[in-house]
């Protein structure tokens, strides 16, 4: 069989060509595949105006195929059939050509008669969208008649067409009461009703007003009067077509039509959206979006291999208000929608991911179907995070006074260069553009964790995404710029590669200046302390340092202990930053007050110290991320929330001041009479360090204001404020201060969430020592099946859990997990000659553990717990 069919649809057919289905082949000839022709250059007359198709078989073209080839601009297709027995009748005429486009099912065998060329049923060629009524009329009339070509068509016809799809499913007014009582008068003539639906006529539905921006016909958006509305008010009616997905995706001759439009449909909205910014021209185009991701098949096989690769690239390529858009008008869906769009982009990134192999040759920043579904999941993303439960306001002020610049600034502009972020740290678009941010969100729809994509962060090669997200280019993507879908072992390593090139920065430009002003060459933040006066040496250096030239705490930390031989390879700050946060948190101090319920520790409002000694505790925090160690600190969640620049509210409480979050819950819920039963008034006594009560008041004039049912929230809202803000303001600014003094030009806010901050800082508190064990690496002589490494392993796991931190303390520096848990550490254990009574030794700089062959399990468990509960100092052997 042949058929003729016009240039101008050459394009849709590439999809199609050397297809072999049921045996039968289909390919294209005499004309290049990617030309494509406007409907003028089709010219009836010239035979060279058509692409002739041959079939091995004289059955008729697939439906698949036809779906393809009517949808071409809502234009009859052109097409004659020929069948073997009539091969001298071709003809390409339009009066022959256009019975023989709807009547293919007819044909059977390659045999035609004049009672098959004529229309046998209602074709719905004029149908240029669809609404829910008229997709179940026409439902009804293929079920009767068994044969559903063609609901097949329409639906190929409308869905490979964006301006179909804008049209289509379009919201009736809501009609006030006076018209809803004159249309009720009209239902009795329901036969009138049934011929204004079938006539498919724009005018049957009364649209809402943004809806007129699109003519009814199809006709290009020129002059439209386009009206504002609401971020989540869009002309679509989205329940109408989730109504119809499920009555039609049942049907699999109906769901490969679904299919086979989209993949037509896809590269001319993407070619709208990049280069005739039709969106702005006609907001509604965002219908195409909302219509075709209500499709629940979208992550089955069939569509993740084409079809949804080239719709993320198109949805990729939207404006941002209508990114925006698209976000809040999820962000309304219930969560097993949220949960479906979700696992829709993940299953398309994980099935690219382990479909193709991924190296530093071929990166997966350069697969475009990776890079598109990792944008629209970002879409997702801010939907669950505005679906949630938000906090958009609590926000803490920033300091009045700036964090001084470092001298450095005026060589390096000299030297042609800016000052990294000098305008800060970087900010999403896309966040900017909602005006929210992800730490606004105390609860999400669906819990972030779903969105990290695991194989895609094991197969993402970090060093050259990180140098992407620094170059900021367009035609170079990071994932960076995406971190939700990242894992925190994977945002810690993009931050380690941030913090050791700005170490790398400050040492060549200390270098400069040693060359230019002649200045002593120091490439290193140095801090020689006394171990017994370690908080005094340290916090006269660090305040001297962050007074002259803040830029140097962002060298790299060198730590020498007074009269200890140590070369600081990274273990020696490591017992810096232990000592300084077990004196510093000691109670005896009074700088911070201790739960024993919690065991966490607080700021304690009536401390003696200066706030000097809190803005040292910021820096510490600051340089333990920076030089990447972990610290013993206890902090409630609420702190790393303020960091990140909220302020406590009465939820905090929970975590920070338990007993208090209770008494103000079980106010709120008391269900008497609060002013008669407890007898409170806006007026609260707290207790200062000494014991001596002090009286405040939440609002002017509180002891004369009793708390009412009407006005208890306003008192527990206070009360909250008093306790998380107010009483230590003083204090958390320092310590805020000193925190950003080292990482405010670091991409820390941008790649972490508040818990993922305490992670950061204190490591994991899951100690998984078979995780340990099997990442451990031997040297010296050692391999896993040895004796003596049995033996040791047997030891450790016999250990309490206070033994196993007492050796990582001794083997690491740290009595804490990294980022990842202890899979991620990697510990060395080396022969350190024959049996003898010599304790086992460390290099903690490098988790290196030296290990005599002991002669006996007796043996090695005696020597090594003696070395790990005597290890303080240095030179101990």
């Amino acid at each position: 069989m042949v058929v003729f069919v016009p240039r101008c649809i050459v394009g849709s057919l590439s999809v199609f060509a050397s297809v072999d289905q049921d045996g039968r082949e289909y390919f294209v000839e005499g004309l290049e595949l990617n030309t494509r022709r406007t409907p003028s250059d089709c010219d009836v007359e010239r035979p060279d105006s058509f692409v002739c198709i041959r079939t091995s078989s004289e059955d008729c073209l697939p439906d698949h195929l036809l779906v393809s080839l009517s949808s071409e601009l809502k234009k009859s297709v052109i097409l004659e059939t020929l069948s073997k027995s009539n091969k001298g009748a071709s003809s390409a005429f339009p009066e022959n050509s256009a019975k023989g486009a709807h009547n293919f099912s007819a044909c059977s065998n390659g045999k035609m008669n004049h009672k098959d060329l004529q229309p046998a049923r209602e074709d719905f060629r004029d149908l240029n969208f669809l609404t829910e009524e008229k997709v179940y009329e026409i439902l009804s009339l293929c079920s009767e008649s068994e044969d559903y070509s063609p609901l097949i068509r329409v639906i190929g016809r409308v869905f490979s067409s964006a301006e179909s799809l804008v049209q289509s499913f379009r919201k009736a007014k809501q009609h006030t009461k006076e018209e809803l009582k004159s249309l009720q008068a009209k239902d009795e003539d329901k036969d009138e009703d049934e011929k204004e639906t079938a006539s498919g006529s724009s005018t049957a539905m009364e649209v809402e007003p943004e809806a007129s921006a699109s003519s009814g016909d199809g006709s290009s958006h020129g002059e439209n009067n386009v009206q504002k509305f609401d971020p989540v008010e869009v002309s679509v009616d989205i329940e109408a077509v989730r109504r119809v997905y499920d009555r039609l995706l049942s049907n699999e001759k109906i769901e490969a039509a679904f299919l086979n439009a989209l993949v037509y449909l896809s590269p001319n909205v993407e070619c709208d959206l990049t280069y005739h910014n039709v969106y702005a021209t006609d907001p509604n185009y965002l219908n195409v979006f909302i219509i075709v991701m209500e499709n629940s098949n979208l992550h089955s096989p069939e569509y993740l291999e084409i079809a949804l690769p080239q719709f993320c690239k198109a949805m990729s390529k939207l404006p941002l208000p209508a990114l925006a858009k698209l976000a809040w008008l999820w962000s309304q869906y219930g969560t097993d929608q949220i949960r479906r769009l979700i696992e829709t982009f993940q299953q398309l990134i994980t099935y690219t991911v382990i479909s193709n192999e991924f190296s530093s040759e071929n990166l997966v920043n350069e697969d475009d179907g990776v890079v598109a579904a990792t944008k629209c999941l970002k879409i997702v993303y801010y939907a669950n995070v505005l679906g949630g439960d938000l906090d958009t306001g609590h926000n803490e002020e920033e300091d009045d006074e700036p964090i001084p610049e470092s001298s450095e600034l005026t060589l390096q502009e000299l030297l042609g260069e800016e000052r990294r972020n000098k305008k800060g740290p970087r900010v999403d678009p896309l966040e900017t553009e909602l005006g929210i941010r992800a730490s606004d969100c105390r609860k999400p729809l669906i819990p972030f964790e779903e969105f990290i994509n695991e194989p895609l962060n094991d197969v993402l090669e970090m060093d050259k995404d990180y140098t992407f997200f620094k170059v900021e280019t367009e035609s170079k993507f990071s994932f960076m710029t995406c971190p939700f879908i990242l894992n925190p072992v994977t945002k810690n390593l993009g931050l380690y590669y941030d913090n050791r090139i700005r170490m790398y920065s400050e040492r060549r430009i200390t270098a400069l200046y040693s060359l230019v002003q002649g200045q002593q060459l120091n490439p290193y933040l140095r801090l020689k302390v006394r171990r017994d006066h370690v908080i005094d040496d340290a916090l006269v250096r660090l305040e001297m340092i962050a007074m002259e030239n803040p830029a140097d705490l962002k060298k790299q930390l060198y730590v020498e202990f007074e009269g200890e031989q140590g070369v600081d390879e990274g273990g020696v700050s490591k017992e810096f930053f232990q000592l300084v946060v077990e004196e510093i948190f000691n109670p005896d101090i009074g700088m911070f007050t201790y739960d024993e319920s919690t065991k966490l520790f607080w700021f304690n409002p009536s401390s003696f110290e200066n706030e000097g000694q809190f803005t040292l505790i910021g820096i510490v925090l600051g340089l333990a991320i920076y030089n990447n160690c972990i610290l013993d600190v206890h902090f409630p969640m609420v702190v790393y929330r303020k960091l990140m620049g909220k302020k406590g509210t009465f939820r905090d409480l929970a975590d920070s001041h338990p007993v208090l979050y209770q008494s103000l819950k079980d106010l709120q819920e008391y269900e008497g009479n609060v002013e008669e039963d407890m007898m409170i008034t806006f007026q609260i006594s707290q207790t200062d360090l000494f014991g001596n009560p002090l009286m405040y008041d939440l609002k002017e004039g509180g002891d004369k204001i009793p708390v009412t049912n009407e006005n208890r929230k306003d008192f527990v809202a206070l009360y909250a404020e008093y306790m998380l803000n107010k009483t230590v303001e003083k204090q958390f600014k320092a310590f805020r201060r000193g925190f950003h003094m080292v990482t405010n030009e670091s991409p820390l806010k941008y790649l972490f969430r508040p818990e993922e901050i305490e992670l950061l800082i204190c490591g994991s508190r899951n100690l998984d020592f078979l995780a340990l064990e099997e990442s451990t690496e031997y040297d010296g002589g050692y391999n896993k099946d040895c004796r003596i490494i049995k033996d040791f392993w047997e030891t450790v796991h016999s250990f309490g859990q206070e033994q196993k931190r007492l050796f990582l303390q001794f083997t690491t520096g740290t009595d804490r997990a990294p980022v990842g848990g202890l899979g991620k550490l990697k510990m060395i254990i080396a022969k350190n000659g024959p049996d003898s009574d010599r304790l086992p030794t460390s290099h903690t700089c490098f988790n290196v553990l030296l290990l005599p062959e002991y002669s006996t399990i007796e043996k090695l468990r005696e020597r090594l717990l003696k070395a790990i509960t005597y290890a303080k100092g240095f030179g101990m052997l």
